[in-house]
């Protein structure tokens, strides 16, 4: 028994999720999902996805990085976080009945995408102009169970859709 791993991103048309470690988007709505779903749960993140958080370990869940630096569990360039230098080894620390939402960057999206049980996009429409990290592949593998789709507005400049994914069987 392993852990539900679901992966949360917000993603372009093209998978676009950044540039120079900054969200391409900022749709409060997204992030008011993103609340939602992981409060209370473990998230599982990069040390660039870490760095780039504004205030640094998010309340009110378990905050996991990764970085192949890391020497122990605690480290102080991370605080109130558990470090791992693995992806295996952080969901080996992770109980069986775990909700677990990875949420990047890109190499530990890779790493973690033939793991996943459940995929929480928010897919946007548009192409942005520029980026240099983006999702992996999706589409062949994952089938949709739900959407919501949401049009611009004055506090969301794309439209954009909810999506929840599950594996194909």
């Amino acid at each position: 028994m392993k852990p539900e791993i679901c992966i949360i991103a917000a993603v372009a048309r093209n998978r676009a999720l950044g540039l120079k470690n900054k969200l391409l988007y900022w749709l409060p709505n997204d992030l008011k999902r993103f609340k939602q779903l992981t409060t209370g749960h473990t998230i599982v993140m990069g040390r660039r996805t870490y760095e780039s958080l504004p205030k640094g370990a998010l309340p009110n869940r378990r905050n996991v990085v990764l970085s192949r630096s890391v020497n122990g569990i605690a480290d102080e360039r991370f605080p109130g976080c558990d470090c791992y230098r693995s992806l295996a080894d952080a969901l080996k620390s992770c109980a069986t009945d775990e909700q677990v939402f990875v949420i990047g960057g890109a190499s530990i999206y890779k790493q973690a995408l033939p793991l996943a049980d459940r995929l929480c996009l928010t897919e946007i429409d548009d192409v942005p102009a520029e980026a240099d990290v983006f999702f992996p592949p999706y589409e062949e593998e994952w089938q949709l169970t739900w959407s919501e789709h949401h049009e611009a507005d004055e506090r969301h400049t794309h439209a954009y859709t909810f999506a929840d994914y599950q594996r194909k069987a």
